[in-house]
């Protein structure tokens, strides 16, 4: 059994989600003295997706035929397909 690398304290009790998570959000707090980071591990959450917003752009028809056309050759929604450009562009962008 691995001994503690320091002394830890157990977590208060909270009356609410909301206070919890103002607890451990506050910069007077160090979640270092709750944990021993001797005993965590690494954890992949499967099923999280991110948080989107929908958003509304005016495109000329013209454009979004295109982008129609070429979503139809390539088997995909075309929204998907435009998701998949921008960001693509973006990653290109960020590497300037």
């Amino acid at each position: 059994m691995n001994k503690p690398t320091h002394k830890t304290k157990a977590p208060p009790k909270f009356r609410s989600e909301a206070k919890e998570r103002e607890f451990w959000e506050s910069k007077d707090n160090d979640a270092t003295q709750f944990f021993d980071p001797a005993k965590t591990s690494a954890v992949t959450f499967k099923n999280l997706k991110p948080s989107t917003t929908s958003i509304s752009i005016r495109l000329s028809d013209s454009l979004l035929d295109g982008i129609r056309q070429q979503a139809n050759k390539l088997d995909v929604p075309y929204q998907s397909l435009m998701k998949v450009w921008l960001t693509e562009k973006l990653r290109e962008a960020a590497k300037e």
